[in-house]
């Protein structure tokens, strides 16, 4: 399969195969795979693109795909958010601002036939949309790929058919239209079962499910407290001149030090506020009153407060081109 992917990228697919964090022992190792992968990504792919939730994980990509850009002399690429139509206002409202701060190029991936039928039907999440309503590009998917049999699906993201739908139709759409040959994504071994066996550059070829093209996971070996090692450490120091550089950890959002307010750190607002994942708004509860970094990293779950019957479907959706 993979010798038909464009000539011009040469990576070594099986790289991180069989390990787990437990084999990048210290956060400099992890930090270390971490730049290696995204400069090669960078390097390899001609039309490379970041994926952008705004949450924890790949923001932490894309601070590191700043800091490979700027050290080696390379292009930022685009980031590509996906709006499914379901975001917390703050996450908007964050990205939004990042992007700002950091002149980044985004593209907001929209499945529109299905936002435009929401709209005009008037819907709220949960309520069902009528799939023969819908654009042949969508009932193609509904049909063909996710051999759906109903008629009506709910208008809701943490679903098998929203999810599809609502994020990987939107993700594929947008490669196709930005030809993306390379997408850098902040999937991490630890997080899911189902992302377990990931690699860190992850081949997706098939044309009949997706367009032609690579995953480029940089922090697979991390960890979800390596992640906010890393942030406190490394990517709020480097982003915020103001913040000192000795390893400060706030302990609220009023915590912060030299007078920051919570809008000047690249951290989520709903992280200081007690998420430790981010999903649709419908579908998502805090773990904890404290900062996410703050609880109980080891003993409970991080995807606890998400929606357990998207989770329960994560390997058959990552199979058509989930993230």
């Amino acid at each position: 399969m993979t010798e038909n992917f464009p000539d011009y990228v040469d990576v070594d697919y099986d790289d991180g195969e069989g390990q787990t964090p437990e084999e990048y022992p210290h956060i400099h190792d992890k930090i270390e795979k971490a730049i290696e992968v995204t400069r090669e990504g960078l390097e390899q792919y001609e039309n490379p693109a970041v994926m952008w939730t705004g949450g924890k994980d790949s923001t932490l990509v894309l601070y590191f795909v700043k800091e490979v850009a700027d050290r080696f002399d390379l292009e930022v690429p685009p980031a590509i958010f996906i709006d499914h139509y379901q975001h917390f206002d703050e996450i908007h409202d964050f990205v939004d601002h990042w992007a700002d701060e950091w002149d980044l190029e985004v593209v907001y991936a929209r499945n529109e036939d299905i936002g435009s039928y929401v709209e005009e039907n008037d819907l709220e999440p949960g309520d069902e949309i009528d799939i023969s309503e819908l654009s042949e590009h969508n009932r193609h998917h509904v049909d063909n790929i996710l051999e759906y049999e109903e008629d009506t699906f709910p208008f809701l993201l943490d679903t098998y058919a929203g999810n599809h739908l609502l994020k990987t139709v939107a993700l594929n759409d947008a490669l196709e239209e930005y030809d993306i040959d390379g997408i850098l994504s902040g999937v991490r071994w630890d997080e899911q079962e189902a992302r377990a066996d990931e690699t860190f550059f992850s081949p997706r070829h098939d044309p009949d499910i997706y367009p032609p093209h690579d995953r480029i996971q940089p922090i697979l070996q991390f960890d979800e407290a390596a992640v906010w090692e890393a942030f406190w450490n490394f990517a709020v120091p480097d982003t915020v001149p103001e913040f000192p550089d000795d390893g400060y950890v706030p302990q609220s959002d009023d915590d912060l030090p030299n007078d920051l307010t919570q809008e000047d750190i690249p951290v989520s607002p709903k992280y200081f506020a007690g998420f430790r994942s981010l999903g649709s708004e419908v579908s998502t509860e805090k773990a904890d009153t404290e900062p996410a970094w703050l609880q109980n990293l080891e003993e409970t779950t991080e995807r606890a407060g998400r929606a357990q019957d998207k989770e329960d479907l994560m390997e058959r959706l990552r199979d058509l081109g989930y993230m």
